[in-house]
């Protein structure tokens, strides 16, 4: 017999755990990729080697959309509070 909490209407719990550590994640490199974009930039205008600082951002940019994809594949995030 299931009880009112376990009625399988709703995702499990750790499921929605881990959609919401994608998004941190996501947060995260999402941040390091405006900073390396950031320095890339005052590297080229100021006639510096960017080598290094473009392949650290098209590093962080694959690994945001590699993220970004499997997050799509989680549910939708719930609100903590019952309705």
């Amino acid at each position: 017999m299931r009880t009112p909490k376990d009625s399988g209407l709703h995702a499990p719990a750790s499921r929605q755990r881990s959609a919401e550590d994608f998004d941190l994640i996501i947060g995260f490199l999402g941040f390091w990729a405006l900073v390396l974009l950031a320095i890339t930039v005052w590297m080229e205008v100021t006639g510096q080697s960017a080598l290094l600082w473009a392949l650290g951002l098209l590093t962080i940019c694959l690994a945001l959309w590699g993220m970004i994809r499997l997050r799509r594949t989680l549910p939708a995030r719930t609100g903590r509070r019952p309705r």
